[in-house]
């Protein structure tokens, strides 16, 4: 008797040692929620190129979707690079900010990738 399907899968194979990121993550900006207490949940921005200064582009989006955020550093956020983290629900705002070109950073919108509910 021949069992063939016992074969498993390693969804972390393709993952750098050194890192434990994928090759393909580093060059996409990922868009996250986090759900925290109730209804209350955290946006976390994560890949945005370091050419932009992410203080600059928090202080911006701050005042412009009236929510309070941080940078996560890149010794926090183990090995992910500065992390940019707002407070509500803001996927949508953000990536309309990183792509707009006349109030925005002008980014390409194939390089963001939402994630979430």
């Amino acid at each position: 008797m021949s069992i063939e399907n016992l074969k498993t899968y390693d969804p972390f194979a393709e993952a750098d040692d050194d890192s434990g990121q994928t090759k393909q993550t580093q060059e996409y900006i990922h868009i996250r929620i986090q759900q925290r207490n109730g209804r209350k949940t955290l946006t976390t921005v994560q890949g945005i190129p370091s050419k932009f200064d992410h203080k600059k582009i928090l202080k911006v989006v701050k005042k412009e979707f009236a929510c309070n955020g941080t940078i996560i550093s890149d010794t926090e956020s183990k090995g992910m690079g500065e992390v940019i983290q707002l407070q509500g629900d803001q996927r949508l705002k953000i990536k309309e900010f990183l792509t707009s070109k006349d109030e925005g950073l002008g980014l390409d919108e194939k390089t963001i990738k939402v994630h979430g509910f």
